[in-house]
């Protein structure tokens, strides 16, 4: 009997024990480790999943408070493109967060919009992406939104309604007076002229260009100058060269060729100096792939140039994106925000409809400064 009696009271014990396991609280277990990867839906199963927040609510944000920030290029394999990428990742990470870096494997609109939707099942905070069509990516973009992802652009703008605001790199106008007066320089004030433009979808391409048409109809300075075509390589180097060689061949008369792309104007500065064609290059390009087209001499193609710094672009566009995730922005105009150790930026009405801030003006590279900053970027 107390065999039984001794028994008894064991298997309740137990029993008592196994109850008090089960019912264990969220709140009672242990907190993950501070520098616990970010959730992601396969993370999320079960009961617990079911109680907590919407992703509108909660992002990628870890238990430790930790926001995770994604940068989307054009595509991969651009130069340009990887320069402004380190930008972001070293102020995303610099910040103390963590950073995603997505370069599509082409510049289309589709190949971007495949890496938007991965990136909302990863429940990213904030997305900053350069467009590779202004209005293609809104459908996704809108999803992101939706699901509490704060959405920017930089360098390429996708349209008002599918961003909160835009880094933009310089003044739209600035660059268009830039590059005009650029080509009149070279082309001796007259004469037949082209572009070559990156894809015909690409934002920042299209606005460029279209202020130099505006600036060649109302100013009549630029009267005796004759745009003969705008060729599209496709931010293609191979495309690039292809479309060089074309306007040469299609256009003996031709005195510049503008370049306001990175890919372009390398692969037109190669054609041209290869060749030893009379043509002049201007445009918008790297010093380190262009130093050895600088020159203002017969033996080079490109007498100078014109950028900015991609790698401040991508800084400003993660301090952006962190603002924006972090409640001190919403992207109206008048706004203000401390970018790190850029400083104060303001954001400012867009020609669009939206808002952009602005990195500042271009920087013209030539034969006096080109050597200095060719082992910068």
């Amino acid at each position: 009997m107390k065999k039984k009696l001794l028994g008894l009271i064991l298997s309740t014990a137990m029993i008592a024990t196994l109850l008090a396991g089960c019912g264990q609280s969220a709140a009672d277990a242990p907190a993950p480790a501070a520098d616990a990867a970010p959730a992601t839906e396969a993370d999320n199963s079960g009961e617990e999943a079911e109680a907590e927040a919407p992703a509108a609510e909660a992002a990628a944000s870890d238990a430790s408070g930790t926001k995770t920030f994604a940068i989307v290029t054009k595509s991969a394999g651009n130069p340009y493109n990887e320069k402004e990428a380190s930008g972001f990742q070293e102020a995303i990470e610099g910040a103390g967060y963590t950073c995603v870096v997505q370069h599509p494997e082409a510049a289309t609109p589709d190949a971007q919009i495949s890496v938007i939707q991965s990136l909302i099942s990863q429940g990213v905070d904030a997305i900053c992406i350069a467009g590779n069509d202004e209005n293609a990516l809104q459908s996704a973009l809108t999803d992101a939104m939706n699901q509490g992802i704060k959405v920017s652009c930089l360098d390429s703008k996708v349209n008002k309604d599918s961003r909160a605001t835009f880094v933009n790199q310089a003044g739209t106008d600035e660059i268009g007076l830039a590059l005009m007066d650029a080509v009149y320089d070279l082309a001796g004030g007259e004469g037949d002229w082209a572009i070559l433009s990156a894809t015909s979808q690409a934002a920042n391409q299209n606005a460029w260009i279209d202020s130099m048409k505006k600036l060649m109809e109302s100013d009549s300075k630029y009267a005796n100058l004759n745009l003969v075509e705008v060729a599209y390589g496709d931010d293609e180097p191979q495309k690039s060269t292809d479309q060089t060689q074309a306007l040469l061949q299609n256009y003996p008369d031709l005195k510049v060729i503008c370049a306001p792309t990175t890919v372009g104007i390398a692969a037109a500065a190669k054609v041209l100096q290869d060749q030893q064609s009379p043509v002049k290059l201007t445009g918008l390009g790297l010093p380190s792939e262009m130093a050895e087209y600088i020159g203002d001499d017969d033996a080079h193609s490109c007498p100078y140039m014109f950028l900015w710094n991609p790698i401040d672009v991508g800084r400003l566009g993660a301090y952006t994106s962190i603002a924006l995730a972090n409640g001190d922005i919403t992207g109206a105009s008048g706004e203000k925000f401390t970018a790190g150790d850029m400083g104060e930026y303001t954001i400012v009405d867009a020609a669009d409809g939206g808002t952009e801030i602005i990195l500042g003006p271009p920087f013209r590279f030539d034969p006096s400064n080109i050597d200095e900053w060719k082992d910068v970027y």
